[in-house]
């Protein structure tokens, strides 16, 4: 169910940025956008790019809200910190990672390690 309201809200994205992208610039902040005038009217044009605009912006929110209540439903059942626990790697204990001193041979060079006594 997430995947699908994802995946619907990353395609209304694009889509809404496509559509305010395409739509002609009202502003003067290059002085380049408005003008046109005469017979024919963009008016119509423009209201239309501004109602699809309006609804992918409507469902946008909408995906938005609905990824939301997804994910604090799928948090609700556990804490952060009980996450943090189960995930934390215990290290071992001290007698179980080496061998007692009696058990290891030693070493015959300066550099190798200490080795387990073959019995």
């Amino acid at each position: 169910m997430e995947n699908v309201v994802l995946v619907i809200h990353l395609i209304l994205a694009l889509c809404l940025i496509g559509a305010v992208l395409l739509q002609r610039s009202e502003g003067g902040g290059l002085g380049i956008g408005g003008g046109g005038g005469g017979a024919v009217s963009s008016r119509a044009a423009a209201t239309a790019m501004g109602k699809l605009t309006w609804g992918f912006a409507i469902a946008f929110i909408c995906t938005s809200i609905a990824l939301t209540i997804i994910a604090a439903q799928k948090s609700s059942t556990s804490s952060v910190l009980d996450r943090i626990t189960d995930t934390q790697i215990t290290e071992p204990a001290a007698e179980d990672s080496l061998p007692a001193g009696e058990d290891l041979l030693p070493p015959t060079s300066g550099d190798t390690p200490l080795v387990p006594r073959a019995d």
